[in-house]
């Protein structure tokens, strides 16, 4: 039997063994590391039952889920979680031949399933039964990187029910659908920009660093990462990392919002936009595209929407953008294929 069956397999059972009070006090997920060394996140039986009410009372239903992302990470730790406590065992994708045949092998009722954009572009693209099993289900909880919006509309137009998430392994995952946060969780902006969230679905620190959360959990809030803002309804917006934030030539540039805006070219497959240490700008912003566009045009579309001063300074084309285990980007990957030059490099 394949490894990765194996290892699922045996995570389940674990977390079945768990969730009714068993095993350890914690169950420690790791973050993905796209910046550096990943953190071991520690999450408490509450807390990931607590996650798990939250999302079946906003999607308005519960019931089994098929797994199709790494179950060492938050979001496939909580598949595994929410389908036991629906009380049924998830459907492992990798035991199967195809996501349809997968598909075919669940209960009857309510099925629902989590993906990164790159599992959803890939279904969409391959199209036929595939496609066709995923309209079947009740949600696709869609998260763990920018969506584009087409890619949502395409799926939408085909029967999908999306709902894009918001969340980091310090909150057992999503706890923001589609810009509102679930019930019980609060969000706050802080006054450099930092998205906080508060609520019952809480990690209680990163195991073996004391010094890491004390600074990332202050008097009941999560700091993120994330620079974002609310509107006066209560939708978040996030706007990037904070270290996304690209001071080039004293101007600072968001480049996920840069990113953003070059995944919505029609040549455009994917994108990604980071910052880089550059000896007469500071930081240069980075574009890395996979498509059939140049680098001028690259910049034009940037330029069309945004200040000039947002266009990047180099553009590296890529036949992919490298990702995680967890289907994320490799930001450090990433950063290592930039050049020194304001060329087109490949």
């Amino acid at each position: 039997m394949d490894d990765v069956v194996v290892r699922a397999e045996k995570t389940v059972a674990a977390m079945a063994e768990w969730l009714a009070g068993g095993g350890p006090e914690h169950w420690v997920v790791e973050t993905s590391g796209s910046t550096g060394k990943p953190k071991r996140v520690m999450l408490s039986r509450a807390a990931v039952k607590a996650s798990a009410a939250a999302s079946a009372r906003r999607v308005g239903a519960s019931g089994q889920w098929l797994l199709t992302l790494p179950e060492s990470y938050v979001a496939g730790a909580n598949v595994i979680a929410r389908s036991l406590l629906a009380g049924f065992e998830p459907v492992i994708a990798a035991a199967h031949e195809s996501f349809a045949e997968a598909a075919a092998a669940m209960a009857d009722g309510p099925r629902f399933v989590s993906m990164v954009p790159t599992q959803l572009h890939r279904i969409i693209e391959s199209g036929g039964d595939d496609l066709a099993a995923l309209a079947g289900f009740h949600t696709l909880l869609l998260g763990g990187g920018p969506i584009d919006p087409s890619l949502r509309a395409r799926a939408e137009n085909a029967g999908v029910d999306v709902v894009a998430t918001y969340g980091s392994a310090e909150t057992c995952g999503g706890c923001v659908y589609d810009a509102m946060p679930l019930d019980g969780v609060g969000i706050a902006i802080g006054t450099d920009g930092r998205v906080r969230i508060s609520g019952p679905m809480l990690f209680d620190g990163y195991q073996g660093d004391p010094e890491q959360t004390a600074n990332s959990l202050v008097d009941g809030w999560f700091l993120t990462s994330d620079a974002g803002t609310l509107d006066e309804d209560g939708r978040l917006r996030i706007l990037g990392r904070l270290d996304d934030m690209v001071i080039s030539g004293g101007v600072k540039v968001p480049a996920a919002l840069v990113a953003r805006r070059l995944r919505e070219h029609p040549d455009v497959e994917a994108a990604e936009a980071l910052g880089t240490p550059d000896d007469e700008w500071g930081q240069r912003l980075v574009a890395f595209v996979v498509g059939d566009i140049d680098a001028g045009t690259v910049r034009e579309w940037v330029a069309a929407e945004h200040p000039r001063s947002w266009a990047p300074r180099q553009v590296v084309a890529l036949d992919a953008i490298p990702l995680l285990g967890n289907g994320k980007p490799d930001r450090q990957a990433l950063l290592a294929l930039a050049t020194t030059d304001d060329a087109e490099a490949r």
